[in-house]
């Protein structure tokens, strides 16, 4: 997790970045792709890049895809889930130029290739992977085969492909027909058997941290596999869609379809995480808040679910008098910035640590969970406004 919130933290930050021009580059480069490819593809944008009509912005640009291409070079090969890479001018004053480059390894395979030229950085396809927090197991079936996958954000991988061998349904009478319809029905059976044992040790090798399972596919199948309820107790079926296909195109048109489905979830496993918590603030019993007593729980190793609202930025921050040589530490929350000591001199920060980046990392080393909450839900709102937009479930009260 701390690995994901360091490209969380590393995003915000190219967020606020604005071009005075379309100088800003934004490269994309999938797994398994041949750098050697990439670094000629934009030195043909380089070269393009001539025609621009602004030489500001045409010198700013080509400085930037050089820096790109030198840094590539650093690389034998793509990494194994391919690499976002961005720079431009990051100068906020305009007659001043500050060509700097950021990258980054995503924690799910990339699965674009793109160049962008533009005055903002193209972040949407790095947040798709970084914002996505669960995962869901995929089935798109109809008779003959079936297709099991599990999502997390816009990555699909697909765990297993089986075929069916049930017969065609025959028309004979008598004794036969009655033998052929109870064969059909044992390898009906059979083969609904062999989806949920791959589906139920999905689940079971991610110790059912799987939120759910979603269903699609054309016909009754579907509908006869749930029937057949030979699924692990602990799988709850979230939905189930038609769809025309029962392969990688079907699971596409399944997502699709279930977008809004996979939307109410996520805040679902939110909500259900902030009622948990304000259950046990009541309760005066497994949680604390604030950043104090979240950090001191941390390290007593009693936290058992880390939850940090995505707006809050939190710094341990050593400042130095200028005046008298006095040193300050201080916790201080994104936006506060002391300037002046109480005897007139000035403030210098001579160090600024990200505590939020050392909270994860004990929660990560401890095996605690960290869960993002987001502003954007009354549930997520009350959190950040009422216990400062950090706080903790813990395993057992000191």
């Amino acid at each position: 997790m701390r690995n994901e919130y360091n490209i969380i933290k590393e995003i915000k930050r190219l967020k606020s970045i604005r071009g005075y021009g379309t100088e800003l580059v934004s490269v994309y480069i999938p797994a398994g792709f041949q750098l050697s490819d990439e670094v000629a593809k934009l030195r043909e944008e380089h070269s393009q890049s001539s025609n621009i009509k602004s030489k500001s912005v045409r010198l700013n640009v080509q400085s930037a895809l050089d820096k790109i291409m030198q840094y590539l070079r650093l690389y034998k090969e793509t990494p194994k889930n391919g690499l976002a890479v961005f720079a431009g001018n990051i100068s906020k004053n305009q007659g001043k130029v500050d060509i700097e480059l950021f990258s980054m390894e995503p924690p799910l395979p990339l699965k674009v290739n793109i160049y962008r030229c533009d005055s903002v950085f193209l972040l949407d396809p790095i947040e798709e992977i970084v914002g996505s927090k669960d995962t869901y197991a995929l089935l798109v079936m109809d008779g003959r085969e079936a297709t099991v996958a599990t999502l997390k954000g816009s990555h699909i991988q697909v765990i297993k492909k089986l075929n069916s061998m049930v017969h065609a349904k025959v028309n004979k009478g008598g004794q036969s027909q009655q033998r052929f319809a109870r064969g059909r029905e044992e390898s009906i059976g059979e083969y609904h058997s062999r989806i949920s044992d791959i589906i139920n040790s999905t689940f079971e090798s991610s110790g059912f941290k799987i939120k759910g399972l979603i269903i699609g596919g054309p016909g009754p199948s579907k509908e006869s596999f749930i029937k057949q309820n030979s699924l692990n107790y602990q799988i709850k079926v979230l939905g189930t869609y038609d769809t025309g296909y029962t392969d990688e195109f079907g699971l596409h048109e399944m997502i699709e379809k279930a977008a809004d489905l996979l939307k109410e979830q996520e805040a679902y496993q939110e909500r259900k995480v902030i009622e948990r918590f304000m259950q046990e603030i009541v309760r005066k019993n497994l949680a604390v808040y604030g950043y104090p007593a979240t950090r001191h729980a941390l390290v007593a190793n009693q936290v058992n679910t880390l939850i940090i609202n995505d707006e809050i930025e939190i710094h341990e921050v050593k400042y130095k008098c200028n005046a008298c040589g006095t040193t300050i530490e201080k916790v201080e929350m994104k936006g506060e910035r002391q300037a002046k000591h109480e005897d007139g001199g000035t403030l210098v920060v001579v160090e600024d640590r990200d505590a939020l980046d050392e909270l994860i990392g004990i929660a990560d080393k401890n095996g605690a969970e960290t869960v993002f909450v987001s502003s954007e839900s009354s549930y997520g709102r009350e959190f950040l406004m009422g216990f400062s937009g950090i706080g903790a479930l813990l395993r057992y009260k000191s």
